[in-house]
């Protein structure tokens, strides 16, 4: 399908960059809602080309400046009721993945965001809604976890997936034509690795690689769904030119198969300038044991993340896996290994940091 006039927030982050080229490359109108990065940068590190709205027709991107906190989005009253008047799809995007706000922060962009961008979708005639959401919306449940599941009274381990779970039920009570995306951990592109921003499980990965942190709770067994990029974006893409099957279903767009942390430590461990992580039972460990330089790290940045290595939920992915054109293939140590070269090749690991410092500031840019 083409010639759709698509709205997409949140569009200068990673998704949404790629999600608002990838759809005007197929032809649509797409307006992009940015909010403090004026311009949209894809995987890749293409700069995506926009015009001015006024210019806007198929195959191109005009950028908006709101704020999907705000009322009416940060718009004036006139664009706004254009906007209102002139879509056949909005996917919504706009969140903060950071692990690491209060929950006043998370409360106010992916709760409230999503509230106003639902009123924008009901103002007038109903505009069908893709909202891309979180597989962790599961919190820290065990076992398979099916598609068609949100409130299995689960308890959430980040501020972060809570918020998730909260903007998801907005939009399941909204009324509206729903289709909703939920990614797991994204990281970069099958093939390569790519990846354009190194946040979350990436700074992670920096602590343990650089013996920063060398003794984390958790169990060899524990599951790390990991999601390529590419992956993600093409199935949003396709749930808004096929939104008649999509609608009122929801997606997991997930990795081929979860790797353990054993996984993990295999992959770390084929590298000899890499240290590897020590996994000790959750019962067992002291922050208070570990040396006093690991200990503000781990304070500071794992304990954000600690319960994803104990965690051991698989997400059962039928929905997608019958709808989507194509499926991430790699898996295991194979996939692990292209995703380390690909960090290796540009810098991000194998190099040392000369503190904390810069490891904060690298999660401060997370958000």
């Amino acid at each position: 399908m083409s010639g759709l006039r698509v709205l997409v927030t949140g569009a200068a982050g990673l998704v949404g960059a790629e999600v608002a080229a990838r759809l005007a490359d197929s032809g649509h109108t797409v307006t992009a809602l940015v909010h403090n990065r004026p311009e949209l940068v894809r995987n890749d590190g293409t700069v995506v080309r926009t015009v001015p709205t006024g210019q806007s027709g198929p195959g191109l991107v005009s950028c908006v400046a709101g704020d999907v906190t705000k009322p009416m989005l940060g718009l004036s009253a006139e664009r706004y009721e254009e906007l209102a008047t002139g879509l056949d799809r909005v996917v919504h995007t706009a969140a903060t993945t950071d692990f690491g706000r209060r929950w006043e922060t998370y409360e106010s962009l992916n709760v409230d965001g999503t509230r106003n961008v639902v009123r924008l979708a009901a103002e007038h005639t109903p505009v069908p809604l893709v909202h891309v959401s979180t597989a962790y919306v599961c919190g820290e449940r065990t076992g398979r976890v099916l598609e068609s599941e949100l409130d299995a009274g689960q308890r959430f381990g980040t501020g972060y997936e809570h918020s998730k779970f909260l903007a998801e039920q907005e939009v399941r009570a909204s009324g509206l034509p729903v289709a909703v995306v939920r990614p797991s951990m994204i990281v970069g592109t099958q093939e390569s690795g790519l990846i354009r921003d190194f946040k979350n499980m990436y700074v992670v990965l920096k602590l343990f690689t650089q013996g920063r942190v060398r003794s984390v709770p958790g169990f060899y067994d524990a599951l790390l769904d990991l999601v390529p990029v590419d992956y993600v974006a093409a199935l949003i893409c396709e749930v808004v030119d096929r939104f008649d099957e999509a609608r009122g279903r929801t997606f997991h767009a997930v990795g081929a198969a979860p790797h353990t942390l054993l996984d993990v430590s295999n992959a770390l461990a084929e590298y000899p300038m890499f240290h590897v992580p020590h996994y000790m039972s959750p019962s067992a460990f002291s922050v208070d044991a570990l040396p006093p330089d690991e200990r503000v790290y781990y304070r500071r940045i794992i304990a954000m993340y600690e319960s994803f290595f104990r965690r051991r939920a698989r997400f059962d992915d039928a929905n997608a896996a019958g709808f989507a054109s194509w499926r991430p293939a790699a898996t295991g140590v194979d996939y692990l290994r292209t995703l380390l070269d690909h960090c290796v090749r540009v810098g991000y690991l194998g190099r040392s940091e000369p503190g904390i410092g810069d490891v904060l500031r690298l999660v401060g840019s997370a958000g």
